[in-house]
């Protein structure tokens, strides 16, 4: 056992507690924050990506419950149920032949709708969509009518008929006089969802999967149903049975990943996002990798330091213990010129070695740093883009806003808003097909830059509606700008399937009031005059503003195009 009477042992015991303890200590905090700092980061990404999953999972299967509830209440369906004798069995009823005939004609504008099935109040099947209708029987508490209220979606599951996740609506059907008729019956294919799922990740490296509530994959970003089943079990309950947190397993394709989970609310499917855990933690693992090597390098260095310091002369280790005293403080820029013996010549050369390893490795930790926020600068821009037309999205746009609206309160200094809509969109969309939409999106957003000044903002409102902030322009420089970007969008064709395709806009214009108690009344003023535009014949620009001259609202368009 080593004690401290000799000067070796206490100047090996002093090096190592002033050198090693505190680069370890300032390694392992580096870590532990750094580790925080991509957790909390990877958990923020996915808890956003997966509520944005969810809210889109809800609005397409609310949009198919409410075109079943609609078909609910058909003619067709109500006539044929209120004519059929009880008597007579399925499809053999009277009026079992139109409806038969109105669910196959109703069933091909249904998107995503695979079957559609009617049944009676005593759960008979009267009519249905395709010739082989899976079996379908009512909820057990149906039974009692006074409690049949709204839809009901059962559990999502597997058909291996069709190698696809279906989803079973169930919509009452009620007579105009409230008595109970029957049920329908809508069977929803699920993979119609993979498109849109797909599209939700494009835009991060996670991937999203959708499992019932018994804990059973359906569907996913990247990878079949069958590779799906490929999940733990006991992972996936473990993510239910904690919603908001990430949890680390092993996914579909045998890789560790990291994965979060909210709660679904009223929607019949758990929306799983996950991260591959290698991208996620690499700078993390070479961090330690790298801290390893310094720390054996530090411990080997300052023993043969050690070593070496035991054998000079005392005199000048009070130089040394200084030195040793500022790194251990943090000052890395200590340079020693060798002095006394050549053991102490020799120490003094090492704790110059060390000192640089330690720069180098606090450069190596810095340029990780920056990169961090680089990559962190990159995430908010994108968050602040629209993806198709490179323009700012809703939500730049409604800073921007609230930034102007302060000017304009505090200082004075005035703005307009000019909304522009393209004309007959859905028309060209159904012309051209959604890639020619995109295409006429992106390059009516190429007009709008080149139309406005530099100091102005252009955002995609939503759909084919997009926004111009005019920073510090008068009602009649915007309604010139307005008449200008309307001319050169008329002139402006894009070659599509060897087509010239063009495209007019409607423009509603507004300045900021006095009486504005907020963007929101701007907003909702350029609204107006856009729909007034629209109203008016489109290709056209409306002025919201009383005080604007018949001339500043320019010459009428030629009609829609």
């Amino acid at each position: 056992m080593i004690g401290f009477r000799t000067i070796k042992s206490r100047i090996l015991a002093f090096a190592i507690l002033a050198t090693v303890v505190p680069s370890l200590g300032l390694g392992l905090l580096t870590y532990w924050r750094y580790q925080a700092l991509v957790g909390g980061k990877v958990a923020v990404e996915l808890r956003t990506l997966n509520n944005y999953a969810r809210s889109e999972l809800g609005l397409w299967i609310a949009k198919h419950v409410d075109d079943l509830r609609a078909l609910s209440n058909a003619n067709t369906i109500q006539a044929g149920l209120s004519r059929a004798p009880t008597a007579m069995p399925g499809s053999a009823r009277i009026g079992a032949r139109e409806i038969d005939v109105f669910l196959r004609s109703v069933q091909v504008n249904l998107d995503a709708v695979v079957e559609l099935s009617v049944l009676d109040a005593d759960a008979r099947l009267v009519a249905s969509s395709v010739a082989s209708p899976a079996p379908a029987a009512l909820p057990a508490a149906w039974s009692d009518r006074n409690a049949i209220g709204s839809p009901v979606q059962l559990e999502p599951q597997w058909d291996s008929a069709r190698a696809s996740a279906t989803l079973t609506v169930i919509v009452p059907i009620w007579s105009g006089t409230n008595v109970f008729l029957g049920a329908l019956f809508g069977v929803v294919d699920l993979g119609a969802l993979r498109g849109r799922l797909d599209t939700i990740a494009k835009s991060s490296a996670a991937e999203v999967v959708l499992i019932t509530p018994s804990g059973a994959p359906l569907l996913g970003t990247h990878g079949t149903t069958p590779e799906l089943n490929r999940l733990d079990p006991r992972s996936l309950r473990d993510l239910q049975a904690r919603p908001g947190e990430t949890v680390s397993y092993r996914g579909h394709r045998g890789r560790e990943v990291v994965g979060l989970t909210t709660r679904p609310g009223s929607s019949p499917l758990w929306v799983i996002a996950e991260r591959d855990s290698a991208d996620v933690f690499r700078e993390r693992r070479q961090l330690l990798e790298l801290f390893a090597r310094l720390t054996a390098a530090l411990t080997v260095l300052v023993g043969v330091l050690a070593y070496w310091i035991g054998r000079s002369i005392v005199s000048p280790l009070d130089d040394l213990v200084r030195a040793v005293d500022r790194i251990a403080d943090g000052d890395l820029a200590v340079r020693l010129t060798p002095a006394g013996t050549a053991e102490v010549g020799r120490l003094t050369r090492a704790v110059n070695t060390m000192v640089g390893r330690l720069n180098r490795s606090h450069e190596e930790v810095e340029g990780a740093k920056r990169e961090l926020e680089q990559q962190n600068r990159m995430l908010e821009a994108l968050s602040v883009t629209d993806g198709l037309t490179g323009l700012y999205n809703r939500k730049k746009l409604d800073a921007i806003l609230v930034e102007q609206f302060g000017l304009y309160q505090r200082h004075r200094r005035p703005f307009a808003l000019l909304m522009l809509d393209i004309d007959h969109f859905k028309a060209l969309n159904d012309n051209h097909g959604h890639l020619g939409g995109d295409q006429m999106l992106a390059n009516v957003a190429g007009v709008l830059r080149r139309c406005i000044r530099s100091v102005d903002q252009v955002a995609r409102y939503g759909g084919e509606e997009f926004a111009i902030v005019l920073v510090e322009a008068t009602l009649e420089g915007a309604l010139d700008t307005a008449q200008r970007i309307r001319t050169s969008v008329a002139a402006s064709q894009l070659v599509f399937n060897d087509r010239l395709v063009s495209a007019t806009i409607s423009v509603g214009v507004t300045r900021c009031r006095d009486t504005d108690t907020g963007p929101e009344d701007v907003i909702a003023r350029a609204d107006a005059a856009l729909y007034e535009a629209k109203r008016a014949g489109r290709n056209r620009v409306h002025c919201a503003d009383e005080t604007a001259s018949p001339a500043s609202a320019g010459p009428p368009g030629p009609g829609p195009a």
